[in-house]
């Protein structure tokens, strides 16, 4: 909700923005070897026109600012990719070559990246590489920049939270991430204009190379190709595991993701771990402490730097009164007795975080990231035992459209509230129609209208993506394929990681009545594995003490690999009862990446009724 608007004559964004531009990628189309475009700047050529009736006035100039594109010169020593992806690749020059921070989500667009600086900055190679933090966009391009022949800096934990996020629910994160970034939607004003932390993400190949040095403590001090570096851990900020740093010698301080120029996500939409706040905002205080006086320029992995000592600290200050007075005023709220939703509708940032743009909603929004500060601490229930025990959505759908005379006067009812300007209402009650009547093609037809107008009203860009996705999905547009983000990053998993994503995957009431255990000899690493399957559920372990196996598989790790993919592997021996390879195996079922969401989930095989403590009738 908005208070006070800034000031539309400000250009100090877009002068930032366009500083220190020292080429462009022309044409800014990025290909990979078959030829297949994965990134397209120029696709968002029509940015330059003035705001259509069709997008949000803030979010249009947010797109604007980041739709620029090319190499630009931080300092001294410091360059940036900006526009070839979602996130930002940052160069730093040392002694012997560069630095690269953060290579993008696609191997594709970090070659070019890389390419472009080496045009104007000469043939310098990768000698070190840094990942902020454990989200794709900010390691899967590295395959594109090094073979990993160098030192490879992370925040200690990088690798269990880069797997959990996409690897364990890779699939559904990476659903609802095309709804998320608006990735499949048409580029235009009544399409994709971008989702306000950037455009959109690259379509190449992901790539995962591991950590081969840990960020362990705040003050930790490393030196790479001549360059020295002071890192500060910030751990449940914007990712699980994440890391600011500051150059001390070209008083430069990267804040990773932890200050960009809009409102970040407490918890996206896409799905991801709920985000801390509280610790945020004191993390942020902390950076501006120990760097903000030595600091002449700070930047991020997304978004443009800001130049100055005065002005970097006042930016990073009212980054962090913002997360922090959203903490607190929820917590308040939520002492009060109020709910999520109640807290959305009723908050109010403050006059002087709302008169400044990168306080806005643009990627994240004040109303979800509300909800996701209430979930952090109270969870899922609200405290009312109505909410206790509800149907599902398409089963509670079916009951009130038939309270409400059917699924025609429900449509009748949406499109009253629809022309009285309540869309938000009208999207309940079509969204009712749909999920009790998924073939009512009046009720497909008048959703999708709605959501249209409530992404072409919308600030936030992830918002107005979801609305059009949704729409264009009602509509019948097929659904699109997504990146196998899994197959990219496999290489780098350990085998704990490679047996949990097996676990993952079985079926447990299949795998009920079985039960066995393998021991996994691995002649590569030295060590062996015990997967236990006991009342559905696949228990590993590394060097067990006693029992015996049921199958004892000797092998090594990319053998593993083959045999996860269906693929024979000829190297590995079998010692005991083969036949439980196949019977394991049979029992994973595949994800589905294309899930529906905007209509009810296909019907599954019913499964026994859960046990509750009253029965309580339907």
């Amino acid at each position: 909700m908005t208070t006070v608007e800034p000031d539309l004559n400000d250009t100090t964004d877009f002068d930032n923005a366009d500083r220190g531009l020292v080429a462009r990628l022309e044409p800014g189309q990025i290909r990979n070897a078959e030829g297949c475009v994965v990134w397209d700047a120029d696709a968002y050529a029509f940015l330059e026109e003035p705001c259509p009736d069709t997008a949000d006035p803030s979010l249009w100039r947010q797109s604007r600012l980041c739709a620029r594109q090319g190499l630009y010169e931080v300092t001294d020593g410091i360059y940036q990719i900006r526009g070839f992806d979602l996130s930002n690749m940052t160069l730093v020059e040392g002694e012997t070559g560069v630095i690269v921070i953060d290579p993008l989500v696609s191997a594709e667009p970090a070659k070019a990246g890389l390419d472009l600086y080496r045009r104007h900055r000469g043939e310098r190679p990768v000698t070190g590489v840094i990942y902020t933090h454990s989200h794709i966009d900010h390691f899967g391009g590295v395959g594109g920049i090094t073979d990993g022949n160098v030192p490879i800096l992370a925040p200690a934990g990088f690798m269990e939270h880069a797997v959990s996020e996409n690897v364990y629910a890779g699939t559904a994160m990476a659903r609802r991430g095309i709804f998320h970034t608006g990735a499949y939607l048409p580029k235009g004003p009544d399409g994709q204009i971008g989702d306000g932390l950037g455009q959109s993400n690259s379509e190449g190949t992901v790539t995962l190379l591991a950590p081969n040095r840990d960020i362990t403590h705040t003050g930790q001090e490393e030196a790479v190709d001549g360059v020295r570096i002071i890192f500060q851990m910030t751990p449940g900020t914007e990712a699980p595991s994440e890391m600011n740093f500051h150059f001390p010698d070209r008083r430069a301080l990267c804040m990773a993701e932890n200050a960009t120029h809009n409102l970040h996500n407490l918890l996206t939409l896409r799905g991801a771990v709920v985000r801390d706040a509280r610790i945020w905002a004191r993390y942020l205080n902390e950076a501006i402490e120990l760097f903000a006086a030595d600091s002449d320029v700070v930047f991020a992995s997304h978004h443009w730097p800001t130049w100055g000592t005065r002005e970097l600290t006042t930016f990073l200050s009212q980054q962090r009164d913002l997360y922090a007075y959203l903490h607190d005023q929820t917590l308040r709220m939520i002492n009060r007795g109020m709910v999520g939703s109640e807290i959305a509708e009723e908050i109010l940032l403050p006059p002087g975080l709302e008169r400044e743009w990168h306080t806005h909603g643009y990627y994240g929004s004040v109303s979800h990231n509300v909800k996701a500060i209430y979930q952090r601490y109270m969870g899922w229930f609200d405290g009312n035992p109505a909410h206790l025990w509800e149907h599902p959505p398409a089963a509670e759908a079916e009951r009130y459209v038939d309270c409400m005379g059917g699924v025609d006067a429900v449509v009748a009812k949406a499109e009253r509230y629809r022309d009285d300007g309540d869309l938000r209402f009208a999207a309940t009650l079509l969204n009712h129609a749909i999920y009790a009547r998924p073939d009512h093609t009046d009720a497909k037809t008048a959703l999708a209208g709605v959501y249209e107008r409530l992404g072409f009203g919308a600030e936030c860009g992830t918002w107005r993506n979801f609305y059009l996705q949704g729409a264009r999905e009602l509509r019948g547009a097929p659904k699109p394929e997504q990146l196998d983000l899994g197959a990219g990053m496999a290489d780098a998993l350990t085998v704990e990681q490679l047996f949990d994503s097996i676990a993952i995957r079985i079926d447990g009431p299949r795998a009920w009545e079985h039960a066995f255990a393998i021991d996994w000899v691995f002649t590569d690493l030295d060590t062996t594995y015990r997967t236990e399957l006991s009342n559905g559920a696949l228990i590993n372990w590394e060097s067990p003490r006693s029992g015996t196996p049921d199958l004892t598989v000797t092998l090594t790790r990319p053998e593993l690999l083959s045999l996860m993919i269906g693929k024979k592997s000829g190297g590995s021996r079998t010692e005991g009862d083969a036949s439980l390879l196949t019977t394991l195996f049979g029992l994973l079922e595949a994800p589905d990446p294309k899930f529906d969401i905007v209509t009810p989930r296909k019907a599954a095989v019913s499964a026994p009724r859960p046990r509750q403590e009253s029965t309580g009738g339907d």
